[in-house]
């Protein structure tokens, strides 16, 4: 991997949908930068420090969220000198997000009063009370042609389905939730998945027109849903429970086919590799030819201080993992699947369960069982796939990255001197990756897989 020299951020970073861009915020300015050079193409400065980043679908408009203030401000890539500025007044701004047809924008004002649509072509707005959430319960079509806002009043759970070419209404029915969490369409259109609460374990699937397809209740006793996912292809959804399994359900029959526990031991017979990151100082042995002092200075500059060579051993089973018992007397507790993340060919589920913070789980969907196990030194603090290919990457707050592809698992060192990786997002086309460490930044070219027909699941 080829890595670029560091750049200062302060906040979100995001590339844009075209893959062209990457947009920066460091304080109070934006800064454009153009993917294969880095440059800087467009420097904009807002009213006050940015809390939130988005691109429009046409990678023409970028949103600011000013929350501090609270505001929002908006930029044209192509004309610089047009401004926009979305000030809900008394109400607030809790949250902000594009439509699909990038010349709307929704904010949802605080104590969720209302959610607001304003258009960017004229003056108009529309309204729409009592949404249920902030950043959360909105949805839209994957063609654009919908949106779905659950609201709630009089105590009960309700979604509405707008038009997003007209914003009206097009119609709104009642769901079957103790207090909803959020909603989100298939990757076809063709129904609506939405999951209570934890306090209550229920997961309803409709149909655009409000028809119950499906419930799905795995338990009743004990802390419910804590995390929800669709498969690329739309076949499968998987739900993730505070009882540290995984359950997906087929879209032909809304049943469950497949169940995966995350067990802090592992036993045979499972045959799934498990990887385990060690330490490996580096070491320079003696010679018949002595090392001069020159020679020593000049390894000790190149590498960065402290910085400690890493690998992963192959571990034979049994192996304990380790793990945390949650606290039962503080609230929101470290257990459940807290990630799930599936690859962009819906063949593998990457998971972790919270109460084993630094194991990192991956399933194969179309065998149905464990394909591997990667055991980190420090807590998992992100991991994403590969847009184009079968390849993950996980961070760990270390001076590492982390990667797994069905050929095996391997450790990069990012060789920046007092660089900590604390996050890392894919650019669309997979051409490279960003990685943030707490104020500054830099991208990564990553070499390209050979065909993924080689880890086809018929080979």
């Amino acid at each position: 991997m080829e890595f670029t020299e560091t750049y200062k951020q302060s906040g979100p970073c995001c590339f844009s949908p075209n893959a062209r861009y990457l947009a920066v915020a460091v304080d109070y300015r934006l800064v454009i930068r153009d993917v294969l050079t880095l440059k800087v193409v467009q420097l904009f400065s807002c009213l006050d420090k940015i809390s939130y980043i988005e691109w429009a679908v046409d990678s023409e408009y970028i949103l600011c969220g000013l929350y501090k203030r609270p505001m929002i401000q908006v930029w044209s890539l192509t004309q610089p000198e047009w401004t926009c500025k979305i000030d809900e007044g008394p109400a607030g701004i809790a949250y902000a997000r594009w439509s699909p047809d990038s010349r709307h924008i929704l904010t949802t004002s605080e104590f969720q009063l209302r959610l607001t649509v304003w258009s960017l072509l004229n003056t108009a707005c529309i309204h729409v009370q009592w949404p249920k959430h902030a950043s959360k319960g909105v949805s839209f079509t994957k063609d654009g042609k919908f949106a779905a806002i659950c609201t709630r009043r009089d105590c009960k759970d309700y979604v509405n389905l707008l038009s997003c070419h007209t914003w009206e209404v097009m119609g709104v029915f009642a769901v079957d939730t103790l207090d909803l969490a959020d909603i989100e369409w298939s990757p076809d259109d063709s129904a609506i998945v939405i999951w209570d609460s934890p306090l209550e374990y229920k997961v309803v699937i409709y149909s655009p027109d409000g028809r119950c397809l499906s419930k799905y209740q795995a338990y009743e006793s004990g802390l419910g849903v804590k995390s929800v996912s669709w498969s690329p292809c739309g076949q499968y959804l998987a739900v993730g429970s505070y009882d540290q399994m995984v359950r997906v359900l087929s879209h032909l029959t809304w049943k469950v086919f497949a169940e995966f526990t995350h067990l802090s031991t592992v036993r045979a017979p499972c045959c799934a590799p498990v990887f385990k990151e060690v330490d490996e100082p580096l070491q320079l042995y003696m010679s018949e030819l002595s090392l001069t002092e020159d020679f020593m200075q000049r390894n000790s500059e190149n590498e960065p201080e402290g910085h400690i060579q890493v690998r992963y051993d192959v571990m034979e089973m049994p192996i304990t993992l380790p793990f945390q018992k949650p606290l039962a007397d503080k609230p929101n507790p470290k257990q459940g699947i807290g990630l799930l993340s599936w690859s962009s060919d819906s063949q593998f589920i990457c998971t972790r369960n919270d109460s084993m913070p630094t194991v990192l789980w991956i399933w194969d969907i179309h065998h149905l069982e464990l394909a591997a196990i990667l055991v980190q030194k420090d807590p998992i603090r992100a991991a994403a796939w590969d847009p184009t290919c079968t390849r993950l990457v996980l961070c760990t707050g270390s001076s590492h990255l982390y990667m797994w592809t069905p050929s095996g698992a391997y450790c990069v060192s990012v060789p920046l001197p007092q660089f900590t990786v604390t996050d890392l997002k894919w650019n669309l086309d997979g051409s490279c990756l960003l990685v943030k460490d707490k104020e500054s930044f830099c991208c990564a070219a990553v070499p390209m897989l050979p065909d993924s027909s080689e880890y086809s699941s018929d080979d």
